[in-house]
């Protein structure tokens, strides 16, 4: 994986780590947020497979929150 970066700064700025193997994160796809007023994005685990959170509200699917990127 490579980082992409705009002069000296990171496109990434912070990556939020939401569900622990001891303690995992299920929301339907009516509580999916968005992450950060749009700008970042939350990946998911889904019936129909890993898609961000913006696809699952598109798809109505709910599933495991794994992590926020911004």
């Amino acid at each position: 994986m490579y980082l992409k970066y705009g002069g000296a700064e990171a496109a990434i700025r912070d990556l939020a780590r939401i569900s622990r193997p001891g303690c995992r994160v299920y929301i339907g796809h009516d509580e999916i947020k968005r992450v950060q007023g749009g700008l970042g994005i939350s990946i998911m685990t889904t019936p129909k497979g890993v898609m961000t959170g913006r696809q699952a509200r598109r798809e109505g699917v709910g599933g495991e929150l794994l992590c926020e990127v911004w």
